[in-house]
C-alpha cells in the first residue's frame, strides 16, 4: 500500500533536513506543499525544490488559510485530506512537507485528524523535523533549559495575565508567531523587568535571518510572521 510521509522540512535552512528526509522526498510520487494565501508560494516547498525532480514528481501547492479564527475553514482541511487519500488510492507515495517539525504547531495537523477518522486505513509515517525553535536557540547563543528548568512554548494568542504567569512560573518561555502582539509582550516584559532577557529571532535558517537581543529597538515595527521571541528568567 502506497504511504503517507509527513516531512519535517526544518526551518529554513535545506542542509537542516535530515537524511531520511531528503531520501523520502526524492523518492515519492507526490510531493503536497502547504501555502497560507493562494498568490503566495510555499516556504516549505522553498526549502526543499533542490531535493524534487519535477519531471517525474508531482508538486502539489494546497490552500491553508493562516487566519486566527479557524472556524469555517473544515472545507479546505478536507479538500487537501481529499486529494492525498485520492493519489494514495492510485498507489502514490505521497510526501505532505511542513516546515519544523510535523507534530508542533505545524500545517500538517490540520489534515493528519481527518486521516484518522476518514481514511483510517492509509499508512501514515512522520518524518521529524528540526524545530524552528532549536535552530533559534543555538543561532542566538540562548540555551533552552538545563538541569530542572521549565520550558513553556506558547502559541501566537496569549492574554497578558497567563503570559506573567508563565513568565513568573517557567525558565525559559517561547513565544510563537509573536509578530502581531510584540509591542504588547514588549509592555509586559518591561513591567516585569524581562525585557532585557530575551531575543528576537526571524526566518531562521534563511538567507534574511535576523537574531535581535535589543528588543525595544523593535517596538512599533512591522515584524515578520515567521518569528518568535524566547526569553529566559536567568542566564548560565
Amino acid at each position: 500500500m502506497a504511504v503517507v510521509y509527513a516531512v519535517g522540512v526544518g526551518p529554513g535552512d535545506p542542509e537542516l533536513l535530515t537524511r531520511k528526509a531528503e531520501r523520502i522526498l526524492r523518492s515519492v510520487d507526490v510531493v503536497c506543499a502547504p501555502t497560507g494565501a493562494a498568490e503566495a508560494g510555499s516556504y516549505a516547498l522553498s526549502i526543499v525544490e533542490e531535493f524534487i525532480d519535477r519531471s517525474r514528481q508531482e508538486v502539489l501547492v494546497q490552500l491553508f488559510p493562516m487566519v486566527k479564527d479557524q472556524q469555517g475553514l473544515d472545507p479546505f482541511w478536507e479538500e487537501a485530506a481529499d486529494q492525498v487519500a485520492q493519489r494514495v488510492a492510485e498507489g502514490k507515495d505521497v510526501a505532505f512537507i511542513t516546515i519544523g517539525d510535523p507534530f508542533l504547531y505545524s500545517t500538517y495537523l490540520y489534515i493528519h485528524r481527518i486521516f484518522l477518522t476518514k481514511y483510517p486505513d492509509i499508512k501514515i509515517e512522520v518524518i521529524p523535523g528540526i524545530s524552528s525553535i532549536l535552530a533559534s536557540s543555538a543561532a542566538s547563543g540562548l540555551p533552552l533549559g538545563l538541569g530542572g528548568e521549565r520550558i513553556a512554548i506558547l502559541p501566537a494568542t496569549y492574554e497578558n495575565d497567563e503570559l506573567k504567569r508563565t513568565l513568573e512560573e517557567f525558565d525559559t518561555v517561547v513565544l510563537m508567531k509573536v509578530n502581531r502582539v510584540f509591542d504588547r509582550v514588549y509592555a509586559v516584559l518591561k513591567e516585569l523587568g524581562r525585557e532585557k532577557g530575551g531575543v528576537f529571532v526571524r526566518r531562521i535558517g534563511s538567507p534574511e535571518e535576523e537574531v535581535h537581543f535589543d528588543l525595544e529597538a523593535l517596538v512599533g515595527k512591522k515584524l515578520d510572521y515567521l518569528s518568535m521571541l524566547i526569553v529566559r528568567k536567568n542566564p548560565l
